[in-house]
């Protein structure tokens, strides 16, 4: 069942790709649905990518896909993708189960915290977020990602490595100290945690002071 909000962003989305094979931007969501801010945007396209109506195609601005739509919208649009091919078997997902995975505590989208503790509990993420490998959960506590549609409060699921690449969101440690979550930019003199937040400044530290300790795999929120 989606939100009033989130079925309108939805039809818009998918009528802009249909008619011009390009997704929308930020800002024209924004006005099309008469919100005061992108924040609000954020926010419905998270919902729309976590209930399984649309996902974000990586490192490629303004690319959004349309998986599936309310039988009340046209579905014979449904597989348009951009400017860019739809992904394999992108039309209706089966219904996920959940798999069981450690809660870590909380990590700051914010100014670093107290690194990632032992686990506290367990949360239950749907099969189709999580690929290959090993996964943890951290509660967000923090506004840096905001504009990455990651809030307070927030519970993000980990795959657990120590790589990532250019523009990854990643868990980073900071001198074996301090975790964060930022997203990663890095040379071969320096490491740039960057927040999605403009009141946040960009910190930079030497390549031996960081280590990735995972990278975003989804995202889950709570209503109340």
């Amino acid at each position: 069942m989606l939100t009033s909000k989130q079925h309108d962003l939805l039809h818009f989305i998918n009528k802009r790709l249909s008619e011009t094979g390009v997704s929308p931007s930020f800002e024209e969501m924004k006005d099309a649905l008469g919100l005061a801010s992108k924040s609000g945007i954020h926010r419905l396209i998270v919902a729309l990518e976590e209930r399984g109506f649309i996902r974000r195609l990586p490192h490629r601005a303004r690319a959004l896909e349309v998986l599936k739509l309310p039988e009340d919208l046209d579905a014979s649009a449904s597989a348009v993708a951009g400017n860019f091919a739809p992904a394999p078997d992108s039309a209706l997902p089966e219904p996920a189960n959940s798999v069981d995975v450690p809660l870590l505590g909380r990590i700051a989208a914010g100014t670093p915290i107290e690194a990632i503790a032992h686990e506290t509990a367990r949360v239950a993420a749907p099969v189709e977020m999580l690929g290959r490998g090993e996964h943890f959960a951290l509660t967000i506590q923090g506004d840096s990602m905001i504009e990455a549609g990651i809030l307070d409060g927030d519970t993000v699921i980990i795959r657990k490595t120590s790589t990532a690449q250019n523009g990854d969101i990643v868990v980073a440690l900071i001198d074996d100290q301090e975790a964060t979550l930022k997203r990663l930019r890095k040379t071969r003199d320096a490491v740039a945690l960057e927040a999605a937040n403009p009141a946040y400044e960009t910190r930079i530290f030497g390549p031996d002071r960081v280590k990735v300790q995972g990278t975003l795999a989804g995202l889950i929120r709570r209503y109340h």
